[in-house]
């Protein structure tokens, strides 16, 4: 599962890594929660060129009566997104990057209140989770873009934290993953959990709360 996490790399770093023609401007956010904007990188109409642009965090698949089914749908599991109605259309046509500079993870103790965890690359790097995105039309002519984020089996790291974890893509795979004539059938490698080393460590329980966007939400919990 994946239900907050980090961008705090600057327009700069998330312009090369993504290949974008124009650096984005952020402000850093350290703890972003489902229903927010969230930024994300897809193809352009034409299919030519990657475009930066924001959406709401939770999919809202094109025939839904009610924005409020997005809030269930902010992660889409990797092994059933040919079969689910919300993402399979998504899957095949909208796949989109959503950068990150890290996530959060909940582990529940035998007694007292779950301990958070921020959960990243050691270099603390910007990365791409794998997305789905889609558009959405309301019966008043509101229009509204949102994603999900894609989640696999935790790798061996994140196991000790919950059995799930992000989809996390290799640079050398976004030019697949998001071309729309690759087929669902080449990606699903892709969606493995992810084999390298990962930087995990406590944080405080101001993450908790998605009003505590501070830098403190990453602060390790010794240092606190």
């Amino acid at each position: 599962m994946c239900g907050r996490f980090t961008l705090t790399a600057s327009g700069d770093e998330l312009a090369s890594l993504f290949d974008l023609e124009q650096a984005p401007n952020l402000e850093p956010r350290y703890n972003i929660a489902p229903t927010q904007p969230v930024a994300v990188v897809r193809l352009d109409r034409e299919g030519r060129r990657r475009e930066f642009t924001l959406m709401r965090w939770g999919l809202i698949p094109s025939w839904a009566k009610d924005i409020h089914i997005g809030n269930r749908l902010i992660n889409a599991r990797a092994e059933t997104l040919t079969e689910k109605p919300a993402f399979r259309t998504a899957f095949r046509r909208r796949r989109c990057l959503i950068p990150a500079n890290g996530f959060y993870e909940w582990q529940k103790p035998t007694a007292g209140r779950k301990q958070p965890y921020f959960i990243g690359l050691p270099d603390r790097r910007p990365f791409a989770f794998a997305g789905l995105w889609e558009h959405w039309e309301g019966a008043d002519g509101s229009v509204l873009d949102s994603c999900a984020i894609i989640t696999t089996a935790a790798n061996e790291r994140v196991r000790v934290l919950h059995d799930r974890m992000p989809v996390i893509l290799e640079r050398t795979d976004f030019g697949d993953w998001l071309d729309p004539t690759t087929t669902p059938d080449r990606l699903f490698h892709l969606l493995r959990p992810y084999p390298f080393e990962m930087l995990i460590y406590p944080v405080s329980t101001l993450v908790n709360a998605p009003e505590n966007d501070r830098p403190e939400c990453i602060v390790p919990l010794a240092s606190v």
